[in-house]
């Protein structure tokens, strides 16, 4: 299997805290990212990490950190401050030089007020 595996999910109130974290069974990855999909609304990314360098979609900057342990072939997304517009189910996203992207399941974040 080549489908990263999510984890981290949950129901937390507004203000709260909340760890993602996504383990890839392929390794030479130079992309790992997190998207996120709201009901009614297109997927859009969250944060990604490539060659070294992180981005951030402006709505979660300040807020949330992504990382990366390559000994772990793991993502991680701290997520601080959470707000109940940050709930969606986040996917995280791989890819290695010359393949296509693989995408997890998807978890769950929901933010209650």
């Amino acid at each position: 299997q080549v489908q990263p595996v999510e984890s981290g999910g949950g129901l937390v109130p507004a203000g709260g805290s909340l760890r993602l974290s996504c383990i890839a069974s392929i390794s030479s990855l130079n992309y790992m990212g997190w998207y996120r999909q709201a009901p009614g609304k297109q997927r859009e990314l969250v944060a990604e990490i490539t060659s070294g360098r992180t981005n951030y979609a402006d709505s979660v900057k300040g807020r949330f950190t992504i990382s990366r342990d390559n000994a772990k072939n793991t993502v991680y997304l701290q997520m601080n401050s959470l707000k109940v517009e940050d709930t969606a189910v986040y996917y995280c996203k791989t890819m290695r030089p010359f393949d296509r992207p693989y995408w997890g399941q998807g978890t769950q974040v929901t933010v209650s007020s």
